[in-house]
Order: C-alpha cells, then sequence, then structure tokens
C-alpha cells in the first residue's frame, strides 16, 4: 500500500474567485482573509455555507471578491485540510 495520497479532482477558481487563508474570525459570519493577490480582505459567509460548514483560522477558502467593494468578499468554498494539502503539493497556494 502507497504512503502517497491520492490526488483528487478539487474545484478550482472561475475567473473572478481567488484562493484566500483564512486569518482572523470576526464572529458572526464575518472572517478576515489573505487573498492569493496579496489583499487583506472581510470575508462574509453566506446564510448557505454559514450552520453547514464550520470555518475556522487557517482553513483555505475560495473568495469572490465584490465588484463595487474591494475590500470585501463572499466566501464560496472551503477546502477541507487534505484538500489544502493537496493544493500546496501542486503549487497553487503558498
Amino acid at each position: 500500500m502507497s504512503n502517497e495520497r491520492e490526488s483528487r479532482n478539487l474545484r478550482m477558481p472561475n475567473d473572478d474567485e481567488l484562493f484566500a487563508v483564512v486569518t482572523e474570525h470576526n464572529g458572526g459570519n464575518h472572517v478576515r482573509v489573505r487573498c492569493e493577490d496579496g489583499k487583506e480582505r472581510m470575508g462574509r459567509i453566506p446564510g448557505r455555507m454559514k450552520y453547514r460548514t464550520w470555518i475556522e483560522e487557517d482553513d483555505v477558502v475560495l473568495v469572490e471578491p465584490w465588484d463595487w467593494q474591494d475590500e470585501k468578499a463572499n466566501i464560496e468554498w472551503r477546502y477541507s485540510n487534505q484538500d489544502a494539502a493537496q493544493l500546496r503539493r501542486e503549487g497553487h497556494i503558498d
């Protein structure tokens, strides 16, 4: 049995989404994220994810920055620790 984990097909960002890492949980449905473009943004956890997906510090997420307010973004997806490790191995995130 091989120790090498099997690669899975992961959800990748579309044109208006970015990889981000949660740096701070601000309570309620807001988190601070550091995006792959180098910007810090306030991330909003939408209602469809709020009670189903637990988001904590250091989680890797996909965000969609707001068109009208670039310092804010919606959280679109949360990667499991295993999926985040695969993204790091493949060079998609630091």
